[in-house]
Order: structure tokens, then C-alpha cells, then sequence
């Protein structure tokens, strides 16, 4: 490093901003190792405490794209848009938006993470289908987006590499909730994909990383902000994640659900969520002159079959096995599966998410430690959802465990996440805000 990291600390702690050459001999120092981890902790701790200038995030999200190598699609002529959520409960939109905005004409770059936590992740979710290949060369990421529309893969060591050791630096200093810090972090791995345009789903509600609205909003801004500063088209929805996304929670139970959707079964918030990030993409890339009109060309692709002959093409260019389309049972399922049964009638008056997510990981399907391992095959799906009628002894949920033990575990909480009462809930608006 050209400037001493003590130096450049002491003014980001004293309130001071930072210069573009300064932000980027800082990152360079993140990614050489020139950079303590003392240093980097410290630098993480003042911009946390006192934020960052709009100016120092634009530098601070364009030097750590810079970072690692920024991909470029030349041989693909149709505008590259990507999708990236915030996590929750349930959320496997990546799995179907990407087929269908690519049926649409539009490429769709998608460079994904795993799950930590109790939020899940798409590569995770890929990764239950036989034969699915996400490990990717930059080269080979490149190849599948010109071959069939869309690719999906994991972050490469090439890709924003100043990111990854950023990252796990925050989680161990209490530093995760910095906006500058997190937009930084989504937008540097997003703008190296080689794209055109980026829709945030960024979630709000009990399971949401922002779990407050305001602060939700405020990461909504920033990352638009930001974005449309280094010359990328952006726009975001704010969506709900007070109760799970879908019926099937957990990585091959959300697959089956979405080939199910792929066919036309498919729960009303899982489609309403996706058609409303899709019909954004399509305005980004310019296929669509408006929201109503986008939205009405990915509901007749979707009706036609086309998507699911998309999704089928990825799977062939991708390694997965085609036929888990025509057989989920593929996929494979859990030793034990346990139906939990309603003890009086009623109504559905809660599903807590970030219970029945927190379930998920104590069944083995998640992460509490980046390199824990994941069994594709347990988890819960909702046989009822908020507000659905319910008689005595029919089934609420149905959980699938590696034992008869973890079985019998996970059905407790997961009928204590699921409480009736006489009264019938009615979810709120799924889409809450646009910024667009």
C-alpha cells in the first residue's frame, strides 16, 4: 500500500472522506494481503460507525469489481439484465425467473451464493439437482449464457475478490449492517458479471436481513444510487419476507416446487413475486414498453411451455439430469417424513419464517458456519399457509429429516411456528415499494 492504513483510518474514523486513488490503494492492500486484518477490522468498524459519503461507496463498489476480473459478453447481442435478493425463507425466485426472462430475449448472467443461516441460497438449491454444475470457469459461464439464454453459477476466486475477505471480515466484527458496506458488496460481484441492468429484490419483515422497512428502504436507495452511478440501469422492489416465500422450504423441496410451477402449479406468492421482478427486467433490457405489457408476455411464455423448455435447456448445457422435469422424485427425499397434524380447527394464524428457516439448519439443510455441510433433502412444506382454513387432524406441514428423532424435534417447533385461531390473517400487499 502507497498510504498508510493507520492514516486512512483515522479520518474515516474522525468522520473524513476519502479520496478515489486512496479508496482503491486501500482495496489493493484488501486483496495482496498488504492489509492486516487488524487494519481491514478497523476500517470496517469506522465506515460502520460513521458511513460513507454516496461518492466513496460509487469508488469503494467500482475498486472492488475492479478487484478481480470484470467478465464481458460481447458475443451475446441481447441486453444482459440479472436479478439479486437479499434472502429469506423460501425463496427460490432465481430458479424460475432466470428460464423465463430468458425466454423472454433476455441474457440473464447469474452469478449466485450458498445459504448462511437460516436464509437459503441458489447455488445450494442447484446443487439438489443430479448432475447440476455451478462451479463454472469464467470462460464456461460465458459459453452457457450464449448458448441458452441464461447461466447460473457460484462466485469464482476471479470475481470481485476484494469481496470475499471484506465479507468474512464483517461477520466476525460486528459489521454486517453497514449499507455502504453491503452495497458495496452485492453491487462489486453484480457490476462483474458483464451486465446491462439489475433488479434488487430487497426483503423486508421477521426473516429479512433488514428486518425493519426503513432500513430496508435505505439499502434500497443506496444500492439504486450507486448502481446507476457506475453505469448500470437499476431498479428495485421491496418485497415481504414476514412469512416463508412458497410452500416447500429446503434445497430439493424448493426445487420440486419449481418444477411443479413450471407446469402451472404454483403457490400465489411465488408467481406474483416473480412475474413482478421479471416484468422489471424486461422493461431494463428494453423489450417491454411497460409494466402491463411485460408482465402479459412472461404469463403466455409461461402458459406455452417455453420456459420450461428453457429451464430444460440449461439443465442439458449445465450437466443436470432433464429428467428430474417429468420426475421429481429424482431429486431424492429424507428417510422420514412426518405429518403434523392441526389439534382443534380453525385458521392459519401465523407461519413464523425465521422459526421454521432456524428449523431447516438444526435439520441439517443449512449452514451456521460457512463450511458446513448441507443435506439437500430435509426440510418443511406448508400443507397450509396464512389464513387457510383448517379442520382437526388435518395435516398443517410435513417435515422431512435424516432421523425419526430430528423428525419428531422439528415437528414441535414447527407447530409451535404454525399456532390456530379462530380468526382468519390475510397477508399484506407482497410488493410494498418500487423504485424504479
Amino acid at each position: 500500500m502507497q498510504n498508510h492504513p493507520a492514516r486512512l483510518n483515522r479520518r474515516k474514523r474522525d468522520g473524513g472522506e476519502l479520496t478515489r486513488d486512496e479508496i482503491r490503494d486501500f482495496v489493493t492492500g484488501v486483496v495482496d494481503g498488504s492489509l492486516g486484518d487488524a487494519q481491514l477490522g478497523a476500517f470496517l468498524m469506522a465506515v460502520c460507525c460513521n458511513g460513507m459519503t454516496p461518492t466513496e461507496t460509487v469508488e469503494l463498489t467500482l475498486a472492488m469489481r475492479d478487484s478481480g476480473r470484470v467478465l464481458r459478453h460481447d458475443a451475446v447481442p441481447r441486453a444482459k439484465v440479472d436479478k439479486h435478493s437479499t434472502g429469506g425463507v423460501g425463496d427460490k425466485v432465481s430458479l424460475l425467473l432466470a428460464p423465463l426472462v430468458a425466454a423472454a430475449g433476455v441474457a440473464v448472467p447469474m452469478i449466485s451464493g450458498r445459504g448462511l443461516g437460516h436464509t437459503g441460497g441458489t447455488i445450494d438449491k442447484l446443487a439438489a439437482i443430479p448432475g447440476y454444475r455451478t462451479d463454472l470457469s469464467c470462460e464456461r459461464f460465458q459459453q452457457v449464457l450464449q448458448e441458452c439464454g441464461y447461466a447460473m453459477a457460484g462466485a469464482s476466486a476471479e470475481i470481485a475478490p476484494a469481496d470475499r475477505r471484506m465479507y468474512s471480515t464483517r461477520d466476525v466484527t460486528g459489521t454486517v449492517e453497514s449499507i455502504p458496506l453491503i452495497t458495496a458488496s452485492i453491487l462489486s460481484k453484480k457490476l462483474a458479471e458483464g451486465i446491462d441492468g439489475l433488479v434488487m429484490d430487497v426483503k423486508a419483515g421477521r426473516a429479512a436481513f433488514m428486518q425493519r422497512e426503513e432500513d430496508a428502504v435505505a439499502l434500497m436507495e443506496s444500492i439504486v444510487a450507486v448502481g446507476r452511478a457506475a453505469g448500470v440501469k437499476v431498479a428495485a422492489l421491496l418485497t415481504d419476507m414476514d412469512h416463508p416465500l412458497g410452500r416447500g422450504l429446503g434445497n430439493a423441496l424448493e426445487v420440486t416446487e419449481i418444477l411443479q410451477a413450471l407446469d402451472g402449479d404454483c403457490p400465489d406468492d411465488l408467481r406474483e413475486v416473480t412475474l413482478a421482478l421479471g416484468a422489471e427486467m424486461l422493461l431494463l433490457a428494453g423489450v417491454a414498453t411497460d409494466l402491463p405489457a411485460a408482465r402479459a408476455t412472461l404469463e403466455q411464455l409461461w402458459r406455452d411451455g417455453v420456459v420450461k423448455q428453457c429451464f430444460r435447456h440449461n439443465l442439458e448445457v449445465q450437466g443436470g439430469d432433464p429428467r428430474v422435469l417429468d420426475d421429481a422424485s429424482l431429486l431424492g427425499r429424507a428417510p422420514h417424513v412426518v405429518a403434523i397434524k392441526a389439534a382443534r380447527p380453525g385458521f392459519v394464524a401465523d407461519v413464523d419464517p425465521l422459526e421454521l428457516g432456524h428449523v431447516i439448519v438444526d435439520l441439517g439443510g443449512g449452514r451456521r458456519q460457512p463450511t458446513d455441510a448441507v443435506d439437500p433433502h430435509v426440510g418443511v412444506v406448508l400443507a397450509k399457509t396464512l389464513g387457510e382454513a383448517i379442520t382437526t387432524g388435518e395435516a398443517l406441514a410435513f417435515v422431512h429429516a435424516r432421523t425419526a428423532a430430528a423428525a419428531a424435534a422439528a415437528s414441535k417447533r414447527v407447530a409451535a411456528a404454525m399456532p390456530i385461531g379462530d380468526k382468519r390473517r390475510r397477508r399484506g400487499a407482497l410488493v410494498k415499494r418500487r423504485m424504479a
